[in-house]
């Protein structure tokens, strides 16, 4: 593998890293779920939680250091919008072992079926 792309896939790995790490917690997740619906300004994103602003912007801070959100200042108006190119990343890791366990599921159904009659409870055996 290149310099170049090795930089790159532990660079993309490093973003992965960030993108779960944001989504690991739920005011992170409540917050982009918020901001799927419409851009809006940090003080009404921080509206329905019961934390304080500084809060509620350390969350936003994770949000962008994963790229997961902009943040556009106006004067002292902070106005958020999210960024779902990261997400697709994520979800194109997470499809890799979406069929992995597709292929193992089918597998062991194709097992069991080949080994039990009256299904996986152990009556019925036929080996």
């Amino acid at each position: 593998m290149k310099n170049q792309d090795l930089a790159k896939n532990v660079d993309t790995e490093e973003q992965l890293n960030r993108v779960f790490h944001a989504l690991s917690d739920p005011t992170r997740r409540a917050l982009l779920k918020r901001l799927s619906e419409a851009p809006e300004k940090v003080t009404v994103l921080a509206e329905p939680f019961d934390m304080s602003l500084n809060a509620v912007s350390k969350h936003l801070k994770t949000l962008e250091k994963a790229a997961l959100i902009n943040r556009d200042n106006a004067g002292r108006t902070s106005i958020c919008s999210l960024r779902a190119e990261p997400l697709h990343d994520a979800q194109d890791w997470l499809d890799q072992y979406a069929r992995f366990w597709g292929d193992t599921l089918d597998a062991l159904s194709r097992h069991m079926d080949e080994h039990y009659e009256d299904g996986p409870d152990g009556k019925g055996e036929t080996s």
